[in-house]
């Protein structure tokens, strides 16, 4: 097991980052860890480099000290790397290349490890519950229970998704027992959506597909589309959950525009595809039920591309007389 004081022991300078556009998880992941480590090793400067996180997680302390303009500095003592592998980091990639030793903690299935040591468990539901294992109980306290807990409860989709064990769930009772106000966080920071926010999931939904036979659906918005609505691409999250809902649904796919033929794809699925080796395929990774990638072509290039190894599982699962 990881013993995070010990690998930092003697570090006069510790920096931490996550993936680009960072979600749920990476949040409090990142600042869980900055103040676990911030309270048990006050000697030392933590710092947390980030792109700068959707205004639903500024109740997390320390949202306010994320670094987000990337400026040069000296090589770390230590470098973190939350909820990804080097390659995913973005601009933060240059400090965690550069520092003297680095740490890759993750979750996700396609991770190899990127740093001078690595803790991975693909089994785990999220880094944030992989970062609680390795804390000190003793010295947590609300405000880093507060961080964990929402990391947790949005990459298991408020314990709904398959990635949730009984041992997550033990975690997030305790979590919830230094008293932080589980109840107004979901809701604020998982369910509640702005106006434009549901505008654009409004329209998402009426111009969505069904193909395959109805089993998948796919939408699409647009840089005109979001222009028009004033909107940025963390005013997209929660789409491609609600076009899973949808009754008869498999596998959902959810894109939207980055750059000219590129998208960035999510995809959500019920237990008959594993969208994880999907994404996969296209460079990305994930969950099994939840995973994501970047693609390049037209809408219906993307498509017919995803729509292949989709329709693969789901003839396999059938063949296989688990209907």
């Amino acid at each position: 097991m990881l013993d995070l004081l010990k690998e930092c022991r003697g570090a006069g300078r510790i920096g931490i980052s996550g993936h680009t556009r960072p979600d749920g998880d990476c949040v409090g992941a990142t600042l869980g860890l900055w103040m676990y480590l911030k309270k048990c090793l006050p000697e030392a400067s933590v710092e947390v480099y980030l792109e700068k996180p959707a205004e639903i997680f500024q109740k997390i302390k320390g949202y306010d000290e994320i670094i987000s303009d990337f400026p040069v500095r000296e090589p770390f003592d230590v470098f973190f790397a939350l909820d990804t592998d080097a390659e995913r980091m973005g601009d933060a990639g240059k400090y965690f290349r550069s520092a003297k030793k680095t740490i890759n903690i993750d979750h996700h299935l396609r991770q190899s490890g990127s740093g001078d040591v690595n803790h991975l468990d693909p089994s785990s539901g999220s880094t944030c519950e992989l970062i609680y294992d390795l804390m000190d109980e003793d010295k947590m306290d609300r405000d880093i229970a507060l961080a964990l807990y929402t990391g947790i409860i949005h990459d298991t989709g408020v314990f709904q998704y398959s990635c949730t064990t009984p041992a997550t769930m033990q975690k997030g009772a305790k979590l919830i027992g230094f008293g932080i106000d589980f109840p107004e966080l979901i809701q604020e920071t998982f369910y509640q959506k702005t106006y434009v926010q549901a505008q654009i999931l409004g329209r998402a939904l009426m111009e969505s597909i069904r193909f395959l036979d109805g089993r998948c659906i796919v939408s699409s918005v647009d840089r005109k589309t979001l222009d028009f609505y004033n909107a940025s691409f963390k005013d997209l999250e929660g789409i491609v959950n609600q076009l899973r809902n949808i009754k008869g649904v498999e596998c959902a796919v959810f894109m939207y525009q980055t750059g000219v033929l590129e998208y960035k794809i999510s995809l959500r699925s019920s237990e008959k595809v594993n969208v994880a080796e999907v994404a996969s395929f296209f460079g990305g990774g994930g969950h099994a039920r939840a995973a994501g990638c970047t693609m390049t072509g037209t809408f219906h290039d993307c498509v017919n591309n995803l729509s292949a190894r989709i329709e693969a599982q789901l003839n396999d699962y059938e063949s296989a007389g688990v209907i």
